[in-house]
Parts: structure tokens; C-alpha cells; sequence
């Protein structure tokens, strides 16, 4: 007998048999799981690995020690013998097939969906199904188109509940059910309502995982097929001729296949590595020609798998707008001319030089970009560094996350999340402080709602918004903005004298335990309730659920750390993690959550005023060395500006020139009346963008740069996951990838790179940076990835510091810390007000207000008031009110939520009028380690301009909707109709039969377990 080994056979294995095959597979999986390691085409339509067992369609019902099971649900356990090859296994599989056809009209050739993924075709072609049971029945029905990005079609519904459990429980938006209620049963959205008038988050998780074409993407529709353009008409005609002739599905499907593989020959399906936010989902985007047709996401990819959300699923047409930059522009007094590159490119060089002569090679900055990919943001502090002679040289994790670098670096070592997110999903405890993951990392939100709502795990939220995560927390603090130190220090505090802390951990792995413990002294339970408003017992239950937490998580943004003190209260966060003893552990650690998709990367790469790449510190002699032999060049010693420094130096005089690639530093810095004004008095100024921004209305020269779709190269997520991504689509017009105009300037510049494709790039990276060593293209193909650091030989570190902490002696340390007080405004401006990002579009909106289905949705702004300040002044939503700091003014509509309280205001920072743009309000105050702006330290007062106006959330803005949570697709309420029979159980496959015979209406399809 053959003997097949599933994982390792360990002291957990188990052992069973499978078709006379002895099978060693790991405890706790499936029946189901066992059989398709080698029988990869064994039947299971409802079954999705990313979901776990539904057990709705019944495909799967194998004979398990003579009795028949869903292989999907049944565990194995030791001796266990399965059989797939029994009559009876085998009539149940074909009859759960025909009920299902009963559900679903085969037409595949004339079917978008027809690309070779439609579980329904492979599985019915699989099983030779040749004749109809059950004869096709329409449902009474109509499709729904609301949605701008999808469509449903319930007479090819299945009900498999797949889409329903994927919301529920994955996605765990909560939207989507079954009504098993109804003579034929239906998905509904929210209460039943069409989609786009739903709480539809359009994450587009339904869309991936439905087996056939009930759910389409509607790019898809008409595009896909060589026959699907026909009208619908004309095509429902052929449909029906078709099946009316043919004697059965052999030649059907023999057809469709045919039509399927000649699809491939104009349908390119290319990996790529998302452009939004900082999680890094990865995934195949399927174009024809540059019709961008659907994004299809992968169980390979290490971020996210199946999941998406809006702006990755659907969130891509900007790239063919009409308003892309695709030629340089050069200035001709008020106006823009176009160039050729060499043109352009000689101008560019010839002016910085000219600058750089005259000035010295300080007058010049540089800006990289979190947008960009790693080899793009090497290049360009390469440029700065070894070509122009000066370390004015950052972007834009100054504005979000060097505070939380800055924490890292100092207490723990290494500038980076110290895990995964698989450690997130595996936490006991997970909390989030000053972060919005569910409108600002989706999917990273997604594997936080999961473990909260199925797997038992506690949440933890601090926020001065009740957002997402707030309203499904254990315990949301709401403490007064500002103030998060003080009671994470009182919380710390109260750790150590009540004996909680990890006195073992902390005594064998970190240093200056006794220093920080008198530190704490002011910061008693008292002092916190009195400066952050917090109650005791709140702070009380904090601690002791941290306590009762084995594994703990934080993740903190900029919330956290754009205060004055957004560099000490990141601190805070690292010295409970250590006093508890939750790094270096599975399930543990620290989660300072990017906010770019690319922002880590630009860190990575040295576009710091202070470190090269792999943050070694640029005033190190070996460093310099090091990278003088390697790029032939001598090195500035000088220290370099930051952004925030560069903007004053153009004030004061020093700063002549600047160079901002792939950043809209006009309305995304602070203070953006300040900013501007220094950008008018600039001598020269080269913006490098896709987009005519507000930032290039100031250029003296645009340089038309390609978006991550035009180019390959490597983006690094939030996990310190370095990822690669392909060219999809082949640059628009005469733009080229940010790589390739660096190249070319820094050779008119009179240096010769000599690169001809981005790995040339990574391979010089990977040759000077310690922290990169091992990175390189082959290891990184397809959805391969590597966490840093990466030795030499490959391999990476997905879990930090489990064999010590770097720094000499291999210890952590703690650090002291003192509050200080948030900036105080006069008495006129008595209104907090706070912002960040909203889920459909991204930062400022350059891109997404580029995307039709987006902005349709979410066509603008607005500022969130409470009902209690509504009353009070008169608001009303639809009002526009002005909104005034001592700054500047922005006028804008308002929603009235209970999602702030009190005289706190909450605006998004995207826009599509640079005139609401949140940073005409905010100061110039910053972080004392870093310059990061203190954006969330600003106060404002109301004026109402307008007391009625139209509500600026527009009609299918998910957050009119009503989700309906459920437990997941409540198969058992199917189970339970009067016209299911079962199929499992020794008696299941008879009873089937004996219904059948009475001519009794089959089964209409399962659905997905509690």
C-alpha cells in the first residue's frame, strides 16, 4: 500500500486511509484537504480555502468509514478509512451537482466568466456531466446593476453561500445573507435592498469567490468572450437554441474550452503589488489591451490572499485618464509647453547645475516617494547623494511614521513591525491605538474583525472617533486628544505594581527596567483620569485584560504620531510591549501600520537626510566608505535637511531649489498656506508626477512619470515584506517609470548608471544594504516575498528579534519618558478638529477622484459634527459651515454622526477642491525627534454659511446602509427547508433517490455553516 505524508508525520500527525492509500496528515485537518493533495479534481464547489467549510453544495460527500460525509467539514481522526469511490459517494456527489445545475444555466461559451477559474463549468466537466437531472429553472428575480463595479444575477445563483460567508466572516463587513425564508431563497444585501443603496463596503471578496457568473465584475461583461458582446437579446437566443440542439454537455463544454484557451491569447493576466496603502495586497490584473477588465486575487499572496478592498478591487481607471501627463511640460511664463525629453531633461540638468554652482549643493532639495518602488526611491537618493552632492534628501514617512521609526529604533532596534499579520490574526489581544485600519489598511482590518468575531479574540480600541473597530471593541477609550501617554503610561504603570509585568522576560532580554519604573511615578491612575478624561475602572479593565492576554498586539498610526510627542507616545506603546513581554513571540508585538503603499520602502532606501539605504547612518565613516568605493564618488558629509527643514530654508533664503518625485507635498505637509508661499519663491522647481497635482501648479518643469501598472520593480508593505511587481500595461504616451528618468537626467548630468532594468537596481541594493543582503528578483518571482532582514543566502525574518535585540549587548531597552501638553489655541477657536483617510479613496484623492465607480459614490468631502455641537450651533447635515484656525480657512459640507462627540470634528483629508483640503487649518508645530507635523493638534472655529443644503454623502456612500450580522450562511436553515433532503448519512443516498422517484422538487443548494 502507497503511503502519502500531508506536512510531516509528527507527534501531531494523523494517519488514516483514502482510497487503500495510508495518508499522514497534520491534526485538525480535513477529510477534504487530505483527498485533494492528490485528487486535485475532486469535487467541492462550495468549499474555498480562504473560507473553510460551508457545506452548502454537497459535492464534496466522500463514504468515511462506511457512512457518507462533507468531506469539507469532517476532521480527520487516526484510523479512519475514505472512500471517494463508492456507488454511493459517488451518486450523492453527481446528485448535489444536478441540484445544483437546477440553480444555474450552463451557456459557457457565450459566458464571461468562461476563463478557465468558473468552478461550476470545471467541476461539472470534471464529473462528465452530459444530461440535466433537473431541468434549468429561472427565478422570479432581476439582475442587479446598481453597483458601478459589479453586478448580480440570481438565476445563476448556485446559493453555495460562498459570497456570504466571504462578507460575514472574512471581509466581516456583515452585509450579505441568504434568505432561506423564500420559495426560492436569494442572497439579499443589508435587509434586501438593491446593492448600491446597501452597506456594501465594495471590497469585491463576493466577486472573487463565486463559482460561476452569479457575481461579475462588470468590466468583465462583454468584454471577455469572443461572443459575449452579442446583445443580451440576441444572446439569450443562442443560449437557449444551444441547448435545445445539443444532445448533451460533452460537446458543450468541448466548445467552451476551445473559446476558453483562445481567450488567453487576448486576455493578459500580470501579477502586480497594490498602490494604495501600506498592507501590500497583492494580486492578477486581467487586461485586454488597456481595458483593465478585473483584479483577481490569489491564495498566494502572502498579505492578503483573496482580499481586496475597494481601491485594489476596482480602483484602477485613473491609469487611463485623460488627465495623465504623458509628455514634459516646461514653463513659458504663466503657461505650460511641451518638450521632448531630451529637452527637458537638458533644461532640468542645466538649471541645477547653474543652482548648484552659484549656491553650493545644499540649496537644492529633494523629495522621493512613497508611490514609487524601491529601486526608484534608491535611485533617487543616489542622485542626491553621489550626483548633486547633498543630503537634503527625505519623503514622506516624515509626515506619518518616522515617530514610530524613531520609538522602534530606540527601545527594540530595527524600524519595522516586529511581525505579521498572521501574528495579528493569532492574537489574544489586539490593540489598536490612533488608527483607523478598516478605512485605512482594509484587509489588514479584515484578519482583525475575524479573529475578534470568530475566534474569541479581545479588542482594544483608543481613539477620539468611534470608528469601525470602536464600535466592535471590548473596550474603546476615548481619551482627550492628546493625551495617549499618559494613560499608557498609567496603564504600564499600574502593570508593574499590581506584579503583571513579565519580570523574567524583561530581566533576561532588557535594559533599564528600574530607571523607567521611577519614571512612571507621575503617572498614577488618578492623574490620568484627570488629564485624559478617561474613567478609572476603563483603565483598570485595560490593564487587566492585557494581563489576562498570553499574546499581545499594538498597532498604532497617525493618530499616535503626528502630535509634538508623536515620537514618545510611540516610545509608550514599545515600553508596554516589553514590560509584558510581548515581542519576539508568535501572536505578539509591534504594529506601527503604514500608511503608502510604499512608504516603508522609501525608509528602506535611505530617502532620509540621516541613513542610507538599510538605515545605516549616513555621519558613520564606514558607511561613507563603503559607499564611496561602490558608487566612485565623494560623498557630503554635511547634514542634510528634512522636509520640514527645507521649507523653512526656502523662507529663510538657503533653499533655491527642490525636486519632488511622485509626492503632492503642496496640500499633503502641513500648513499649506506656509508651503505654498515657499514654493512660489523657489528659483527652480521640477515636480515628477503622473497628474497635473496642486504640487506642480508651482513647477517650472513636470516630467510625465508612469503609475506602478507602467513599470516592475519591488514595493515593501507594512510587514517589511519585500514584494514584486510586473508591468501590466506598457507606459501611456511618452511618460516614462520614475527609474528610467533618473537614469537619463543623471546622464545628462554627465553620469552614466548604466541600468537597464530594475533588478539591476535591487542587485546593487542588495550588494551594499546588510539589512537587504539576500533580496534579489529570482527570489522574489511570481508571489514569492521576503521580510527583512534578508541574509545573504535568502533567508528572511518574518518574526523579529526571537534571537536578541541588536544593539551590543543584545538587549532592548526602556526608555523615560515625560508628557508633554498638545498645543494650546486661544479661546476663539474652540473646536478640536481631526482627520485622516476614508476607505474609497486614497491620502489627497489624485488618484481615486480619477475613478468614476469611486467617485460616484463618494464625490466629495465633508466634515463630520456631533448631534450635540449640531444642535447647539445649528447644523443640519447638508449645512456648510466655514471652518477657521489661526492658519487658515476651508469651507466645506457637513454630516451630522454620532461618529465624534462633543466639540470634536472629524474631516477626511481627500478632496477633490484643493480649497477644503484639511491642511489649510493645520500649524507648522512638529515632533521634537522627527519634524513630523503635529496635524492632529488643531482647533478651529465654526461658522455656519449656510444652515440647508444637499447631504454631501451620496447615494450609495455604505455608510447609509444597514449591515445584518450574521453567524455565517446558517446552512442549518436550509437544512431545515421541506424541500431538502439530506445526502450524508447511510440512508441519505436512498432517501435522495426515493424523492426523486415521487417526483418531488430537488434540493435548491446548501449554504455556509454557523
Amino acid at each position: 500500500m502507497d503511503d502519502l505524508t500531508l506536512n510531516s508525520t509528527t507527534a501531531n500527525s494523523v494517519q488514516i486511509e483514502i482510497d487503500g492509500q495510508s495518508v499522514s496528515l497534520t491534526e485538525g485537518q480535513t477529510v477534504l484537504e487530505a483527498i485533494l493533495r492528490f485528487q486535485n479534481e475532486f469535487p467541492h464547489i462550495c468549499y474555498h480555502p480562504a473560507l473553510g467549510p460551508i457545506e452548502t453544495c454537497d459535492t464534496c460527500i466522500a463514504d468515511v468509514d462506511g457512512q457518507l460525509v462533507r468531506a469539507c467539514s469532517t476532521v480527520a481522526k487516526p484510523g479512519m478509512k475514505v472512500s471517494t469511490k463508492t456507488v454511493g459517494s459517488r451518486f450523492a456527489r453527481k446528485e448535489a451537482l444536478d441540484r445544483i445545475l437546477h440553480n444555474h444555466e450552463l451557456y459557457c461559451t457565450v459566458c464571461d466568466n468562461n476563463n478557465g477559474n468558473c468552478t461550476v463549468h470545471n467541476t461539472a466537466m470534471a464529473m462528465r456531466v452530459e444530461h440535466q437531472k433537473y431541468p434549468f429553472e429561472p427565478k422570479p428575480y432581476e439582475q442587479d446593476n446598481s453597483h458601478p463595479f459589479y453586478r448580480y444575477d440570481p438565476d445563476q445563483c448556485i446559493l453555495c453561500g460562498r459570497c456570504v460567508e466571504a462578507c460575514q466572516n472574512l471581509q466581516v463587513s456583515e452585509v450579505l445573507s441568504i434568505d432561506w425564508e423564500r420559495d426560492r431563497p436569494r442572497v439579499i444585501w443589508d435587509n434586501d435592498v438593491p446593492i448600491n443603496e446597501s452597506s456594501c463596503v465594495s471590497c469585491g471578496h463576493c466577486v472573487t469567490v463565486c463559482p460561476c457568473n452569479a457575481l461579475m465584475e462588470k468590466p468583465m461583461l462583454g468584454e471577455a468572450g469572443y461572443l459575449t458582446s452579442i446583445p443580451i437579446p440576441t444572446l439569450e437566443r443562442m443560449i437557449h437554441m444551444t441547448k435545445e440542439i445539443e444532445p448533451g454537455y460533452g460537446p458543450i463544454f468541448t466548445v467552451s474550452e476551445m473559446e476558453a484557451k483562445l481567450r488567453e491569447s487576448r486576455i493578459e493576466r500580470t501579477k502586480t503589488v497594490c498602490t494604495y496603502c501600506g498592507v501590500g495586497c497583492s494580486f492578477d490584473i486581467w487586461t485586454k489591451g488597456r481595458k483593465i477588465l478585473k483584479v483577481e486575487p490569489q491564495m498566494d499572496a502572502p498579505a492578503n490572499q483573496v482580499s481586496t478592498c475597494i481601491k485594489g478591487k476596482f480602483g484602477w481607471s485613473f491609469v487611463n485618464s485623460p488627465e495623465r501627463i504623458v509628455e514634459p511640460l516646461i514653463r513659458k511664463g504663466d503657461s505650460f509647453v511641451p518638450a521632448s525629453w531630451d529637452e527637458a531633461l537638458e533644461y532640468v540638468a542645466n538649471r541645477l547645475k547653474g543652482i548648484k554652482d552659484k549656491y553650493g549643493p545644499n540649496s537644492i532639495g529633494y523629495i522621493s516617494s512613497s508611490k514609487c518602488t524601491n529601486e526608484e526611491n534608491y535611485l533617487m537618493q543616489k542622485f542626491a547623494r553621489a550626483v548633486m552632492e547633498t543630503n537634503n534628501i527625505d519623503n514622506c514617512s516624515r509626515y506619518c511614521q518616522s515617530p514610530a521609526t524613531y520609538a522602534l529604533r530606540a527601545t527594540m532596534g530595527l524600524g519595522g513591525d516586529t511581525g505579521s499579520i498572521e501574528d495579528i490574526k493569532i492574537a489574544d489581544l489586539m490593540m489598536v491605538v490612533g488608527a483607523n485600519p478598516a478605512e485605512s489598511h482594509p484587509v489588514l482590518s479584515t484578519r482583525i474583525r475575524r479573529a475578534h468575531k470568530k475566534n474569541g479574540q479581545k479588542l482594544i480600541v483608543a481613539d477620539l472617533r468611534k470608528n469601525d473597530l470602536a464600535h466592535r471593541a471590548n473596550i474603546w477609550l476615548h481619551p482627550n486628544p492628546g493625551t495617549d501617554l499618559v494613560w499608557l503610561s498609567a496603564v504600564t504603570k499600574y502593570i508593574i505594581e499590581q506584579g503583571w509585568h513579565d519580570a523574567a522576560f524583561v530581566e533576561q532580554n532588557v535594559d533599564g527596567f528600574e530607571a523607567y519604573k521611577g519614571s512612571l511615578e507621575p503617572f498614577t491612575l488618578d492623574y490620568a483620569v484627570e488629564v485624559t478624561g478617561l474613567p478609572r475602572e476603563q483603565l483598570i479593565e485595560t490593564a487587566e485584560m492585557i494581563h489576562n492576554a498570553k499574546r499581545m498586539c499594538i498597532a498604532w498610526a497617525m493618530g499616535v504620531t503626528q502630535h509634538i510627542a508623536g515620537s514618545d507616545t510611540s516610545t509608550a506603546i514599545c515600553n508596554l510591549l516589553l514590560v509584558t513581554g510581548n515581542v519576539a513571540r508568535p501572536g505578539t508585538g509591534a504594529y506601527p501600520l503604514r500608511g503608502h503603499n510604499n512608504v516603508q520602502g522609501a525608509g528602506d532606501m535611505g530617502c532620509a537626510p540621516d541613513v542610507y539605504p538599510g538605515y545605516e547612518s549616513a555621519s558613520d565613516p564606514a558607511v561613507l566608505a563603503k559607499y564611496e568605493a561602490a558608487w566612485g564618488t565623494k560623498l557630503p558629509t554635511t547634514k542634510g535637511l528634512d522636509n520640514h527643514q527645507m521649507v523653512e530654508a526656502i523662507h529663510d533664503g538657503n533653499l533655491k531649489a527642490m525636486y519632488i518625485m511622485g509626492e503632492e507635498m503642496a496640500l499633503v505637509d502641513s500648513n499649506a498656506n506656509h508651503v505654498q508661499s515657499a514654493f512660489e519663491k523657489l528659483e527652480f522647481f521640477v515636480v515628477q508626477d503622473i497628474f497635473f497635482s496642486k504640487t506642480a501648479e508651482f513647477a517650472d518643469v513636470i516630467l510625465p512619470a508612469s503609475p506602478s501598472l507602467e513599470k516592475e520593480g519591488t514595493f515593501t508593505n507594512t510587514e517589511r515584506r519585500v514584494q514584486r511587481l510586473y508591468e501590466v500595461l506598457e507606459p501611456l504616451g511618452d511618460s516614462k517609470p520614475d527609474w528610467q528618468i533618473l537614469t537619463e537626467l543623471a546622464k545628462h548630468m554627465g553620469v552614466d548608471w548604466n541600468y537597464t532594468h530594475p533588478s539591476d537596481i535591487m542587485d546593487e541594493v542588495a550588494s551594499l544594504a546588510e539589512l537587504l543582503a539576500g533580496v534579489s528578483y529570482e527570489r522574489l518571482e511570481g508571489y514569492k516575498s521576503l521580510q527583512w532582514p534578508v541574509a545573504k543566502d535568502g533567508t528572511d525574518t518574518p518574526l523579529l528579534y526571537t534571537d536578541g535585540f541588536p544593539f551590543d549587548n543584545g538587549r532592548a531597552k526602556l526608555i523615560t519618558l515625560e508628557y508633554t501638553k498638545p498645543i494650546e489655541f486661544d479661546a476663539e477657536y474652540d473646536l478640536h478638529i481631526n482627520n485622516g483617510r476614508m476607505l474609497e479613496h486614497f491620502h489627497e484623492g489624485n488618484l481615486t477622484y480619477r475613478v468614476d465607480g469611486i467617485k460616484e459614490k463618494v464625490p466629495t468631502t465633508y466634515v463630520e459634527v456631533s448631534p450635540e455641537l449640531a444642535k447647539e450651533r445649528g447644523v443640519e447635515t447638508g449645512s456648510v459651515v466655514r471652518l477657521i484656525s489661526p492658519y487658515g480657512q476651508i469651507r466645506v459640507s457637513a454630516v451630522v454622526t454620532d461618529r465624534v462627540v462633543g466639540k470634536e470634528l472629524y474631516i477626511p483629508m481627500n478632496t477633490p477642491k484643493d480649497e477644503e483640503a484639511i491642511n489649510y487649518l493645520t500649524s507648522s508645530y512638529h515632533d521634537e525627534h522627527t519634524h513630523t507635523p503635529a496635524y492632529k493638534e488643531c482647533s478651529v472655529r465654526m461658522e455656519v454659511v449656510c444652515a440647508e443644503g444637499k447631504s454631501p454623502m451620496a447615494r450609495g456612500n455604505f455608510r447609509l446602509g444597514h449591515p445584518n450580522p450574521q453567524p455565517g450562511v446558517r446552512v442549518q436553515k436550509k437544512w431545515q427547508r421541506d424541500d431538502y433532503t439530506p445526502l450524508t448519512g447511510e440512508d441519505g443516498d436512498v432517501a435522495t433517490e426515493q424523492r426523486r422517484v415521487r417526483g418531488e422538487r430537488p434540493d435548491l443548494v446548501s449554504q455556509s455553516g454557523d
